[in-house]
């Protein structure tokens, strides 16, 4: 038999178990799958949202577990995805070549978030939301910063993939240029492959030879062609995604577009409880730390155009593409 004293001591015991288990679920860590679909050390879009994830756990520690699937062929990334739903509560797609397969495989894990830094306002699935960097925007104040800095008056510019986002932000760049110098020379090329090393050497060497001295780009490991081209050549780079002023003298100013700012807010909005799904622009709006322009050794001069321009751009007054 059962008496009183036991039975309260037996719902006094579940009662406390109960607390142990929901103290341990409420310690559970937020479990990140991130898939960076090239190489975390480019200097470039990926090692910037690598970075990202780095301060992310730093900031974190034990609450988070992340899972990282890095540098992979575009033909397996639907895997990839599948494989980091499967095992985690947030998946984090690096980069607008990750949409469609986020997508495809969204739908499959319902209770799953996904954010896509680089996403666009297709996104409409309600357990995905898109990222959008506006990466035309700061092009064209790249572009400015180009033409301010070119000695031989042209420019040029190197992309990867010939998507939208990647065209449009090309098409701002030398928009931004003829704006300072409307007789500035402007070349514009597309590899077809973001870590293509000899096709953008090969493009960036093209330009140099039709006069261009400063160059431009969206590519990821591609980015060491035109490395290697402007150091062969004597002519300099405007980097992009990370402010790395200081340390190599090739470049001479960086377009700080932050995939690892997205990716830090992403995983707070999780750890926060305030993720929500669909399109969510940043860029210039979003301040410093999402978008911005560093000329390393600037002048006051240079400094003040730049600024009215990013003013005239968040008023409206410059209109330009969307990433």
């Amino acid at each position: 038999m059962i008496n009183r004293r036991h039975l309260v001591l037996g719902v006094a015991s579940l009662a406390m178990l109960g607390v142990s288990i929901g103290a341990a679920f409420a310690e559970s860590p937020l479990t990140v799958g991130i898939l960076i679909p090239g190489s975390k050390s480019d200097k470039g879009w990926m090692e910037s949202g690598y970075n990202g994830l780095v301060a992310a756990e730093k900031k974190y520690g034990d609450k988070i577990v992340v899972q990282m699937i890095e540098n992979i062929n575009y033909g397996d990334m639907g895997q990839a995805l599948t494989q980091l739903a499967s095992n985690n509560a947030l998946v984090i797609g690096v980069g607008g070549q990750t949409q469609a397969d986020v997508l495809k495989v969204a739908p499959h894990f319902p209770n799953v978030k996904f954010s896509i830094v680089g996403g666009n306002a297709g996104v409409q699935l309600p357990n995905v939301a898109g990222y959008d960097v506006k990466q035309a925007e700061i092009a064209f104040v790249a572009g400015a910063a180009a033409a301010m800095l070119s000695k031989t008056g042209a420019v040029s510019y190197v992309g990867g993939m010939e998507i939208p986002s990647i065209v449009n932000a090309g098409k701002e760049f030398g928009l931004g240029a003829h704006y300072i110098n409307p007789n500035i020379k402007y070349f514009e090329s597309y590899t077809g492959d973001f870590d293509d090393v000899a096709k953008s050497k090969e493009a960036t060497l093209a330009a140099i030879a039709q006069g261009a001295d400063v160059h431009y780009h969206i590519l990821n490991l591609g980015l060491r062609g035109m490395e290697q081209a402007a150091k062969e050549k004597g002519t300099h780079i405007i980097g992009s995604y990370t402010d790395y002023c200081g340390t190599d003298p090739l470049y001479l100013a960086y377009s700080i577009t932050g995939v690892g700012f997205q990716v830090q807010y992403a995983i707070d909005q999780a750890m926060g409880g305030t993720w929500a799904p669909g399109y969510k622009p940043f860029g210039l709006a979003a301040g410093p730390d999402a978008s911005e322009m560093a000329v390393c050794g600037e002048t006051p001069e240079m400094k003040a155009k730049l600024d009215e321009i990013i003013k005239d751009i968040l008023s409206g007054k410059i209109k330009v593409l969307e990433g």
